[in-house]
Order: C-alpha cells, then sequence, then structure tokens
C-alpha cells in the first residue's frame, strides 16, 4: 500500500509543478502586454505592444516592441526652410498612448494609461514593420519580455506550441490569452520573410507578442487570413532589425544602454530602400501580394465629431 502511495504521488506531483508554471508563466506575460491606442485627428487604432524593461541611469526605462502599422497614423511630414534656403521634408511623430489593464480577484478594476514617443520606426511597405516606443514616464514597467536569442539559424521548429497574448478586438480584449502551434517557418511575401502560426488572433493583436510555454518571446503577431492562419515577424528578423538599428540593446539586457539623451538623439526612420527608381514597383508589388491576408490585426475606428 505504501509503495502504491509512493507511485501515485510520484505520478501527481509533476502535475502540480507544471500546473504552477503555467500559471508563472501565465502571469508574465499578462505583466508585459499593453494595448496601444493610436489617433491622429479623426483615425484611430488599436493594437497591441510588449513591455521592455532596461535599466538607464540608475531608474528603469520602459520600452514597447510593436509593429509599425499599429502607428502609423501618428506619422506626418511637413516641409521646411534650412539655414541653407533648401527646402527639406521633416518626418514627425505623434506620442502613442500605452494602456495596462488591471485586474484584481478575478475582476478588472481600472487601467493605467502613459504616453509613449517613437523611437525607432521600421515601415511596412518597405521595410520590417517594426517600432519601439519608450514611455515617457519613469518605473511605469516592472517587468519585460526575454527574448530567444541566438544566431541566424535561430528558427523555432514546426509543431512547436506557443502562446498569444494581445488586445483582441481592441482594448475591450486586452491582455486575452491563446494558444496554438508553430504550422510553418519561412514564408516569403514580397521577399519579406514570415513564419506561420495557428495561434487565435483577431484585429487589435498585431504587434503582441507569441511566446514558447515558457514565456520567452519568439516572434510578433503582424498578419492573417482567419484565426488559425497568422504570419509572425519572426525573432531572427527582430533581432536582425535591432541590430542594423543599433537598438539591440533592447533585446538583450547583457548590452549596455545607451543614456536618454543619446537614445533620443536616434534617426527615428528607418524605409527600407533606397529612393531609386524601382521604389514604386516595390510598394505596388507589396500591395499586392497582400491582398492575399486581408488584414492588418489593428482594430481601427473613425471617431466622430460632436
Amino acid at each position: 500500500m505504501k509503495s502504491l502511495y509512493c507511485i501515485t504521488l510520484a505520478l501527481v506531483a509533476p502535475f502540480f509543478i507544471a500546473a504552477a508554471d503555467k500559471k508563472v508563466v501565465a502571469k508574465h506575460l499578462q505583466d508585459i502586454s499593453v494595448t496601444i491606442k493610436a489617433q491622429s485627428g479623426y483615425q484611430k487604432s488599436e493594437g497591441s505592444g510588449v513591455l521592455i524593461v532596461r535599466e538607464i541611469e540608475g531608474k528603469k526605462v520602459t520600452f514597447v516592441l510593436t509593429a509599425a502599422h499599429v502607428v502609423d497614423n501618428l506619422r506626418s511630414t511637413r516641409e521646411i526652410v534650412d539655414e541653407r534656403g533648401s527646402i527639406r521634408k521633416v518626418v514627425e511623430f505623434k506620442d502613442a498612448q500605452i494602456v495596462k489593464e488591471l485586474v484584481e480577484g478575478g475582476r478588472r478594476v481600472g487601467e493605467i494609461k502613459m504616453d509613449a514617443e517613437i523611437i525607432k520606426y521600421s515601415d511596412m511597405d518597405h521595410a520590417h514593420d517594426l517600432a519601439l516606443l519608450m514611455v515617457r514616464a519613469r518605473d511605469y514597467g516592472k517587468e519585460g519580455a526575454t527574448f530567444k536569442l541566438g544566431d541566424e539559424d535561430n528558427i523555432v521548429p514546426i509543431g512547436t506550441q506557443l502562446y498569444h497574448v494581445g488586445s483582441l478586438l481592441g482594448q475591450m480584449g486586452a491582455n486575452s490569452m491563446t494558444t496554438g502551434i508553430m504550422s510553418q517557418v519561412g514564408r516569403t511575401l514580397d521577399k519579406t520573410e514570415y513564419d506561420q502560426t495557428t495561434v487565435t488572433a483577431f484585429p487589435g493583436s498585431s504587434g503582441g507578442g507569441v511566446y514558447l510555454t515558457n514565456g520567452t518571446y519568439v516572434g510578433m503577431i503582424v498578419r492573417g487570413a482567419g484565426e488559425g492562419f497568422n504570419l509572425i515577424v519572426p525573432i531572427r528578423r527582430i533581432q536582425q532589425w535591432a541590430k542594423d538599428a543599433k537598438i539591440s540593446w533592447a533585446l538583450n539586457p547583457d548590452e549596455k544602454a545607451p543614456s536618454i539623451k543619446e537614445i533620443k538623439k536616434l534617426s527615428i526612420e528607418d524605409s527600407g530602400f533606397s529612393g531609386g527608381k524601382d521604389d514604386e514597383k516595390t510598394k505596388s508589388s507589396s500591395s499586392n501580394v497582400f491582398k492575399k491576408f486581408p488584414y492588418l490585426i489593428i482594430k481601427e475606428n473613425t471617431v466622430k465629431s460632436d
């Protein structure tokens, strides 16, 4: 009888450990996931983002990784006359709003809103469709994402179980958690590489993280053609973008982050093209390819005037 008890305990104990681990991972992913609201004029969009926390100049500074198309309506251009009398076009970005849901005792009890400036933007049509934001308030995020970093072969195998946490249907679905698998890797659309997953996503999911079951970040939801057919920017692409943009410190906590002053001096926009005569052809090709994937997974509204 005693040996039977020992066998039963041995079988049950791993179950409780696994259940506890899942609870810890789920809470962590809830804590690092936010809704991003971008409103400019009468256009308003809502998407998802993931918090990154770095120690800079003795303070915790919070960054948010998201998709560029979530915040692209905050982009504007204007012409100025420089000191030489030449006309130049200046690109500017308004602040996005970061919204963090607060839940206690199984009930929503409120939210925290913060402004965030865009410090890196790689556009959807010609580049990576990635953006890095910096929350203006210090000590906002308590914990941030852990990224799966590696070499060029940093590929998540097909069949791997995955989680997605994002703002499905916008703020009303903030911090929704779904599951799925990596269903294919290396999909190429107009020479741009994506991985494919079955995690459930809806408008509002764009910019949200996709994770291994231990909570490690492996990609970002950006496009979909159905609930079970969604495309992510894989971590290997995000890592390469960060390296090229000189912001690898945002992904790797072992790399020293620059000062706030140096961060603010970074060139914000990465167009991804040289401005040659093939640009219009590239843009047209990109638009045609993406018609096969009918939604950028953001929630868009038109703000009504009184």
